[in-house]
C-alpha cells in the first residue's frame, strides 16, 4: 500500500532557504551549502548544454552564480508563490549569463568554502547529445537530491549501528547487478525474512531523508508537495 505524502514539512531539519536568507553570515553559508550541494551539477550542465559554455567558462560561471546567491541577494527575491526554487534558480542563471560578456564569464569570484567536483561531471555532460538542457537540469536535480539523501542515510545508519541495513540497500538497489535476497542473506549471515524486513525499513528511511531534504529546499507546503510528487511519484513512493 502506497504511503501518502505528509501534509506538512518534515520537522526534523531547518529550512536551507530560511538559513540562506539569514542576516547571520554563518547561517547564510550553511543554507547555501545545502542548496549548492543539490544544484551545482544541474547548473553546470545547464551552462554547458543551454548556453554552450566551455568547461572552464561553465565552472567559473557556476562559482560566480553561487557567490551571487550568497552575497547578491538573489534568494531574497525568490517568491514561492510565483515559481519553484529550481525554476527560479534556472531563470537566475539565464540572467547571469545574458548580462556578462565572455571576459566577465571567465572572471571567478570567491564562493567562500564551497567547492564542486566539476571534473567528475565534465565527461558525462559532454557526452549528452540528445534531449533538452531543461530536461538535463531536472534529471541532475533529482540525482543531486538522492545523492545527498544517500549520504545522510549512510551517516545515520553508521551512527545508529545499522550499517548492515545500508549495505543491503547499496548492494540490492544501487549496484550494477542485483543479487537475490537469498544471496544477500548468505552474504550477511541473515535469513531471507531478515533481508526483506531490513530492506523495507531502510527504504522507508531513505524516503524520509529525501523528504527532509526537499523540505530544506522549498519555501512552502505547496512547493514541497509539488517537488515531492515530481521526485517520488504521484503516490509519494
Amino acid at each position: 500500500m502506497e504511503e501518502p505524502l505528509p501534509r506538512g514539512f518534515p520537522a526534523t531539519r531547518h529550512s536551507a532557504l530560511v538559513a540562506a536568507r539569514s542576516a547571520d553570515a554563518a547561517e547564510r553559508a550553511r543554507g547555501l551549502e545545502v542548496i549548492a550541494s543539490v544544484y551545482w551539477r544541474p547548473i553546470y550542465g545547464y551552462l554547458r548544454l543551454r548556453w554552450r559554455r566551455s568547461h572552464d567558462e561553465a565552472k567559473d560561471l557556476a562559482q560566480e552564480f553561487f557567490a551571487t546567491l550568497l552575497h547578491g541577494g538573489l534568494l531574497d527575491r525568490f517568491d514561492a508563490r510565483r515559481a519553484r526554487l529550481r525554476t527560479y534558480l534556472r531563470t537566475c542563471v539565464d540572467g547571469v549569463v545574458a548580462s556578462q560578456d565572455r571576459a566577465a564569464a571567465r572572471h571567478k569570484r570567491g564562493g567562500g568554502s564551497l567547492t564542486f567536483d566539476f571534473e567528475s561531471a565534465r565527461a558525462e555532460v559532454e557526452a549528452q547529445t540528445a534531449g533538452s538542457p531543461d530536461a538535463a537540469f531536472e534529471r541532475d536535480w533529482a540525482r543531486g537530491v538522492f545523492a545527498m539523501a544517500l549520504e545522510r542515510l549512510r551517516g545515520e545508519c553508521e551512527q545508529n549501528g545499522k550499517a548492515q541495513h545500508f549495505a543491503l540497500l547499496e548492494q540490492y538497489d544501487l549496484g550494477d547487478q542485483r543479487p537475490t535476497y537469498a544471496a544477500l542473506a548468505e552474504r550477511h549471515g541473515l535469513t531471507v525474512t531478515d533481508v526483506t524486513n531490513r530492506l523495507h525499513r531502510v527504504r522507508g528511511e531513505l524516503r524520509r531523508v529525501t523528504l527532509e531534504i526537499l523540505r530544506e529546499l522549498t519555501a512552502s507546503d505547496d512547493e514541497f508537495r509539488q517537488e515531492a510528487r515530481a521526485l517520488l511519484g504521484e503516490g509519494g513512493r
